[in-house]
């Protein structure tokens, strides 16, 4: 039978997306795993593989093309032993294999507003993990290659527990079932279900305003230039239009010293070792302390380190930390997962690599999905205050400005010293004044007193 062959959701908020590139052409002969075409997202660029064998009779929706609706047909494949003119003739099969193609991702939720500064970084959240398998019936969520390795070993993927992003089934979780004699079994019960972050609530009516058209009259023709949104653009706005509306915020701004952590900051990085090349294995950064100091913090108050639900405030194990990155078309926030737990030196190399993959378009959804709190800097660009926008299911993110050099009053006596401004914005449904103000002062003691990070 042959194989319909779908826009993919790629990420929870994902509705549309770009067709940018075929890598297999009509009449080529497909295998499982094989990569079929590249498609972009408001995120990222990605990649659709076949899990099904056999031949692609038929592009349907040819590449370059944009906003193409998740699930609508994008080619045809045909069986094994199947006259690829014949299905190519007749448009597919007819009824959608959704399960059987594609990288598998979480259908599309209703859109989920997302940190920002100004401007600001757009995350898409991630939802509860599942902890039990699916019901009869229903979608299975499966990378394909947890998918190949379930269908050789004749196991019913429904049946297994997925540990990924969203309760994604994995290639280690196809394996660990294979390991055990059959599928892992389903917890007797699910009290985390009634825990699972709530769908987002419906994004609010546009404001009143003027139309296009009439924006447009009021500037004299030929004097303005009409840039199309892209859709990453439309998500950031879309989202931020939520947050502000449906998220009480709450602003404590506070002002550090950071003279100390500047001069440690150059020991550090006075130290470091060489590598084959002569080059130094890594460069602390202030943001990269910062992000430690704010993982150290939100870790000394738990109680700050949460997601609020409408049935349950979550309480998180650890302090994964969104960073700000400015990419073409907008911002994302890539997560430093367990930060309070690494080095300076793992977190600046590894803020490296995600920036730079961010920029490229090419990290995963668990690699900016989720999050317990974010981090946006605006200092190196001279900017000495600003306030941002909270981005579930962050209760918290954290605005940080440029350190100024300034007088200040030390010990009865004026001295000149390098001031920072910091504004942290709260989800006043989970943290209120208080208790974001014992998270900055634990913020406040780390960056004065860095040595604390280190030990």
């Amino acid at each position: 039978m042959p194989v319909n062959v779908l826009m993919p959701a790629l990420s929870p908020t994902m509705e549309k997306g770009n067709l940018a590139k075929w890598l297999k052409k009509e009449g080529d002969t497909i295998k499982s795993g094989d990569v079929l075409a590249e498609i972009e997202t408001d995120k990222a660029t990605m990649e659709v593989e076949a899990v099904d064998e056999g031949v692609l009779a038929k592009i349907v929706v040819p590449e370059g093309t944009a906003d193409v609706p998740v699930n609508e047909l994008i080619a045809v494949i045909a069986g094994e032993g199947e006259d690829a003119k014949a299905v190519a003739a007749a448009g597919g099969a007819p009824a959608p294999k959704a399960a059987a193609q594609a990288p598998a991702a979480e259908a599309p939720a209703a859109p989920v507003p997302a940190a920002s500064s100004a401007p600001a970084p757009a995350a898409a959240p991630a939802s509860a993990p599942v902890t039990a398998p699916v019901q009869a019936g229903a979608r299975i969520f499966a990378s394909p290659l947890a998918k190949r390795l379930a269908k050789e070993a004749g196991l019913d993927l429904g049946a297994i527990q997925g540990s990924g992003p969203h309760g994604r089934i994995v290639e280690k979780d196809v394996k660990a079932a294979i390991a055990g004699g059959g599928a892992k079994a389903a917890p007797a019960a699910a009290p985390a279900q009634a825990a699972t972050a709530p769908q987002a609530a419906p994004a609010p009516a546009a404001p009143a305003g003027t139309s296009d058209e009439t924006t447009k009259k009021l500037f004299a023709p030929g004097s303005f230039e009409e840039i199309p949104h892209d859709g990453m653009r439309k998500t950031i706005a879309r989202r931020l239009t939520e947050a502000k509306s449906t998220i009480p915020h709450f602003y404590l701004t506070v002002e550090v010293e950071i003279d100390a952590l500047l001069a440690l900051r150059e020991q550090i990085n006075h130290g470091a070792p060489l590598t084959k090349e002569g080059k130094p294995a890594f460069k602390v950064s202030v943001n990269d302390m910062v992000i430690k100091a704010y993982a150290l913090a939100l870790k000394a108050v738990p109680d700050a380190n949460v997601s609020w639900t409408d049935g349950a405030m979550l309480k998180h194990k650890h302090a994964d930390v969104g960073v700000a990155v400015s990419i073409p078309g907008g911002l994302i926030t890539p997560i430093i997962r367990a930060a309070e737990s690494k080095t300076l030196s793992a977190i600046s190399n590894e803020m490296k690599d995600l920036a730079a993959r961010a920029k490229s378009r090419k990290l995963k959804p668990e690699e900016y999905q989720g999050g317990t709190g974010s981090v946006s800097n605006l200092g190196m660009f001279g900017v000495k205050s600003f306030a941002a926008i909270v981005n579930p299911p962050h209760a918290t993110i954290l605005a940080v400005g440029a350190g100024i050099k300034q007088p200040v009053v030390q010990g009865g006596e004026v001295k000149v010293a390098t001031i920072m401004s910091l504004t942290l914005s709260t989800d006043h449904r989970a943290v209120d004044g208080a208790l974001g103000a014992e998270l900055m002062q634990a913020f406040k003691g780390y960056i004065e007193k860095p040595m604390g990070m280190l030990v």
